[in-house]
């Protein structure tokens, strides 16, 4: 049976500015490749954060049944968060640990029930350090921003 991989990335130009999301996602047979697609998108007006968590989010919604997958993602933001910082969240109505309410947290949502959905296995892989199928995530994300840069951004 072939073991099911999602490599996630998220770009941004600016922080907030044009962004994009990117998902490299493919079912392995050992050291085979059986079967690969890739997702993009974007947004006007976002946040790297923003942008990563839509990678991860995309990647899961886009499994039509229930899957055993292991995520890779170079964003220890989203890899801690959904790990262990959401379990607190959750407990504390979607509060942060100031008493604050949490940043993104309509997207944690998402990505907690897509979680559930799943049996997910989170890898953090260290962003732009010539990891193949993260370096693919990181095209697809620039790919999925670019509809959305305008020549005067840089």
């Amino acid at each position: 049976m072939a073991e099911l991989f999602a490599y996630t990335d998220g770009a941004c130009s600016g922080n907030p500015g044009p962004g994009g999301w990117g998902v490299l996602l493919r079912a392995m047979d050992g050291e085979t490749i059986v079967k690969e697609r890739e997702l993009k998108g974007g947004e006007p007006e976002t946040t790297n954060n923003r942008m990563e968590l839509l990678a991860a989010i995309h990647a899961l919604e886009s499994l039509s049944r229930r899957s055993t997958i292991t995520i890779v993602t170079d964003s220890n933001y989203v890899k801690n968060g959904i790990t262990g910082w959401i379990f607190g969240w959750k407990k504390n109505g979607w509060k942060n640990a100031a008493k604050k309410p949490v940043a993104n947290a309509e997207l944690w949502q998402r990505l907690d029930a897509a979680n559930a959905a799943h049996d997910v296995t989170w890898t953090w892989v260290k962003g732009h350090a010539g990891h193949p199928e993260n370096e693919r995530a990181d095209e697809l994300a620039r790919a999925g921003m670019a509809p959305f840069k305008t020549s005067t951004r840089a």
